[in-house]
């Protein structure tokens, strides 16, 4: 062999050889520990149709935002009216993206209209605002669709947080239609505990508890108390002041622990240091009170404030299982969702349904490959065999790429390794027909070789290209399975140029030979 045939030859053997390492994984179970130091140790990732698992279609309750965005507007402004002493009342928020309120006195009406301008450019007065008595305001159209978009993509960055923290391996959580969220985890089959996960609303608040019953503003809140004696949680209610000290956006880190001597689980957190300069300041002003920990509206707990405490630390206890504990520590550290969302659809794939499809699609690839190989065997003899090898190879590139991508095996993905199985025989195809065309022509094996991959290659570029082209369009705009069979398909196009242009040749060269008689067997 001269040393151009070696270097084409290692061409061949070495990115088989570095497949068969990727893949080495899902066929031996228990590698060496010097293995796993060395070489990739991911197996073929299987998605939901093949793995089982849980189908969620989120709908994001974007109006809820725009709401929240109207209540945080008036409690602004209601700060910013008194600090410029301008003395307001009834104020209130109209539908979903309007508010309204009164001035008390003339004189201050034209001062507090400047006000919102100056600092609101957002707001936008109604027609007729201050007719009788009553200044109103609305968001601006292109604002609350604004409002809406970052609602939704602020959603669905928190969903892919949470699942991330919890563990999944290859989840697929994108946008569908207008306020949706496509979320599948495979491999999870308990479906309740995954959805209030995903879709709790993780808004934490810090309230003291009142005083006084009867003052205004007091919020009633429900929640439990753990009996010290018995340890038997009893509903009750808190009585709550409606001034939040902090809110949720200043925790750092929150860890899920244990309980001591038959206690319950809890939660520690970490706040950052904004929050530890603030909790500190409320706990050296309300030594002796007692502080409400309240989650979506729900008091968690109420402990009494003993001392000042400093460090930027604190707990929240409840009536927790180790599972809730630790699901409400991923919800914290993820980030409270900015709108609250439904779960639209729902689909659980059971493991069992999972191994048919395997079955069946690991049918359907075998079937087709051994009636492609037996036609290619029996139609072009030793070049046909030829043709055989590089479409296994071919397979076996497709496989390895995935894994070493990251990429996701589906039903409509093995359909996909199928469809370019096809292709990989139909470049062959093209390739041999051209041969016998220049056999016949009276070309030596040698000639014949040549002229007949050098026509035949345009064509197949020319195919494999625009089918690259339309796999491309169907990843940009596919849904979940219809990715994952574009995904196969332009790695399956790739790797069928590069074996039936190359590889073929290559092997085609190694069984000819070099003498000027040698005979094709075609």
């Amino acid at each position: 062999m001269d040393r151009g045939m070696s270097w084409r030859v290692s061409a061949i053997v070495g990115p088989l050889l570095v497949a068969l390492v990727v893949l080495m994984p899902n066929f031996v179970s228990e590698l060496p520990d010097w293995w796993k130091s060395v070489f990739p140790t991911q197996p073929v990732s299987l998605g939901l149709d093949l793995r089982g698992g849980i189908h969620l279609v989120l709908e994001v309750q974007s109006d809820k935002a725009v709401e929240n965005s109207i209540d945080m507007t008036i409690e602004q402004l209601r700060r910013e009216a008194r600090e410029k002493e301008i003395a307001t009342r009834d104020w209130k928020r109209d539908g979903m993206d309007a508010l309204s309120f009164a001035v008390v006195g003339d004189a201050k009406r034209g001062e507090m209209e400047k006000l919102v301008s100056d600092t609101y450019p957002n707001l936008q007065p109604l027609p007729g605002s201050g007719s009788d008595g009553r200044l109103q305001y609305h968001l601006a159209k292109q604002e609350v669709e604004g409002i809406k978009s970052l609602a939704i993509e602020q959603a669905l960055e928190t969903v892919r947080n949470r699942i991330d923290e919890f563990g999944v391996a290859e989840p697929t959580i994108q946008r569908t239609g207008t306020d949706g969220i496509l979320v599948q985890l495979p491999g999870i089959q308990d479906a309740e505990r995954a959805k209030r996960l995903i879709g709790r609303t993780a808004q934490l608040r810090f309230q003291l508890v009142a005083n006084d019953p009867n003052a205004p503003g007091v919020q009633k809140l429900s929640g439990s108390e753990v009996d010290p004696v018995t340890k038997r949680p009893s509903a009750t209610t808190y009585n709550v002041e409606p001034t939040v000290l902090m809110t949720g956006e200043v925790i750092s880190d929150a860890r899920h622990r244990p309980g001591q001597m038959g206690e319950a689980p809890y939660v520690a957190i970490t706040l950052n240091t904004q929050g530890a300069s603030v909790f500190d300041r409320i706990t050296a002003d309300s030594v002796g009170r007692r502080m409400a920990i309240v989650l979506d509206g729900k008091v968690q707990s109420a402990p009494v404030i003993r001392e000042r405490i400093g460090g930027g630390r604190a707990v929240i206890t409840g009536n927790f299982t180790l599972d809730e504990a630790r699901d409400l520590a991923i919800v914290l550290r993820a980030g409270a969702l900015p709108a609250p969302v439904v779960v639209a659809e729902e689909r659980t794939v059971g493991p069992s349904l999972g191994r048919d499809s395997i079955t069946a699609g690991t049918q359907s690839f075998l079937l087709g490959g051994i009636v492609v190989m037996l036609f290619m065997g029996t139609y072009y003899r030793a070049a046909g065999l030829i043709a055989d090898v590089a479409m296994i190879f071919n397979v076996v590139l497709i496989v390895a790429s995935m894994v070493l991508f990251h990429g996701t095996l589906t039903l409509p993905g093995i359909a996909g390794i199928v469809l370019t199985m096809g292709m990989a025989v139909d470049a062959n195809v093209l390739i041999n027909e051209r041969i016998r065309e220049e056999l016949r022509g009276g070309k030596t094996a040698h000639a014949a070789l040549d002229a007949g991959y050098s026509k035949a290659l345009p064509a197949i570029l020319d195919s494999n290209i625009t089918t690259f082209l339309s796999g491309i369009i169907l990843f940009q705009f596919g849904s979940g399975p219809v990715k994952g069979f574009a995904v196969t398909l332009c790695i399956g196009i790739v790797m069928t140029i590069y074996t039936a242009v190359y590889v073929s040749r290559v092997l085609h060269d190694l069984v000819v030979g070099t003498k000027p008689a040698a005979r094709l067997s075609i």
